[in-house]
């Protein structure tokens, strides 16, 4: 018997459904399920299930999986997927479909294969949250499909931040961490000079601010934000030796629209203001 979900209370399909796009959220909702409620198909799309309460049964490549709060499961386009709920405490989850060239890259790092489709996760209130603001934009007019794309990338991130890492992963996803956080210092060396934002450089790469600051301190033992400002005052004495520029086109240059902001942090990672600094780097200073 081949059965929808049943009782979803919301079940939005993206129309854009192109592939060539790095992500695109196809459907997303949260249901409650009756006991025994379950579901046979294949679809043509990627689809995570997060259980929020209760339990059931997931069957995948000829295996059974027994699942409770706290767990997920990914079912794979173009195979045949199983999944019911529980008899006795039927679960209660919440979902969302998608595609795009870069799903498997976020899948990797969820440690997500065909061999192994299960999320051990610490049970974590956040991760149905994501899929509550996507349920939320149903009335938006403009942006939708942007919105719901960035919270995509919010949902991989909630998930990656609580799932239960395997020993003989921990060196994979420690690799991935330096590649965040290689990422982010990339950034910050070609924008510097703009008004750029941690949680700017977080979206850019696709987490959560959070992770990207546990992250750096982890790998660079200091947070993004001492990074960026310590990267901006070297920059900032580089200039500062060139007499053709004012303390204010210096600032400018580094990303501070205000020059007092600037001269006031200068002074605080360099232990005098900049126009001292100059003149001592230059032998002016009697």
């Amino acid at each position: 018997m081949y059965m929808a979900d049943c009782n979803a209370y919301l079940d939005h399909r993206n129309r854009s459904t192109n592939k060539d796009n790095d992500l695109i959220v196809y459907y997303y909702g949260h249901e409650k399920c009756k006991k025994n409620h379950f579901w046979t198909g294949v679809r043509d799309h990627y689809l995570i299930h997060y259980i929020i309460s209760g339990k059931g049964v997931f069957v995948y490549n000829d295996k059974t999986y027994h699942l409770k709060a706290g767990q997920g499961f990914l079912s794979f386009p173009d195979t045949l997927s199983y999944y019911k709920a529980d008899e006795m405490e039927p679960w209660e989850y919440c979902w969302v479909g998608f595609q795009g060239r870069k799903a498997q890259h976020y899948l990797n790092l969820l440690n997500l294969s065909s061999s192994h489709p299960i999320l051990d996760c610490r049970p974590n209130s956040s991760i149905k949250k994501v899929v509550d603001e996507m349920i939320n934009t149903k009335n938006f007019t403009k942006g939708r499909e942007l919105v719901l794309t960035g919270l995509l990338y919010h949902f991989f991130a909630k998930l990656l931040q609580n799932v239960r890492t395997p020993r003989h992963h921990i060196e994979e996803n420690q690799n991935y961490s330096k590649i965040y956080v290689d990422k982010a210092i990339d950034y910050i060396e070609k924008n510097y000079s703009h008004k750029i934002t941690i949680e700017g450089i977080a979206d850019y790469i696709g987490i959560d601010r959070k992770y990207l600051s546990s992250l750096f301190k982890d790998i660079q033992h200091t947070s993004p934000q001492h990074f960026l400002i310590k990267y901006r005052m070297d920059k900032a004495c580089i200039l500062i030796t060139d007499e053709l520029l004012s303390i204010t086109h210096v600032a400018h240059s580094v990303g501070y629209d205000d020059p007092l902001l600037f001269s006031k942090m200068f002074k605080k990672y360099k232990g005098m203001a900049p126009t001292q600094y100059r003149k001592r780097l230059l032998g002016k200073l009697s």
